[in-house]
């Protein structure tokens, strides 16, 4: 798993969910959020994302806007 942020704030805590951009394996599936490793603090009920029925390989969590994708794309037989 790999953490990105599409803006230019200086430092993390300045970054709102719905700006990162979290890429995601095979071994992070199936995918829900919270993820192991994620603030208590930071927490929000956990929600089940179907990355793997998404054409494009990418889901938003609906409760914080933190983006998901998956590697390689969205491959058939998942």
């Amino acid at each position: 798993m790999s953490v990105s942020t599409n803006t230019a704030m200086n430092s993390k805590s300045d970054v709102s969910n719905n700006q990162t951009v979290v890429e995601v394996g095979n071994q992070d599936l199936p995918l829900h959020y919270p993820m192991p490793g994620s603030a208590l603090w930071n927490s929000h009920p956990r929600v089940f994302l179907p990355i793997t029925d998404a054409p494009d390989g990418r889901v938003e969590c609906p409760y914080c806007g933190t983006q998901y994708v998956l590697k390689g794309g969205n491959a058939s037989g998942h």
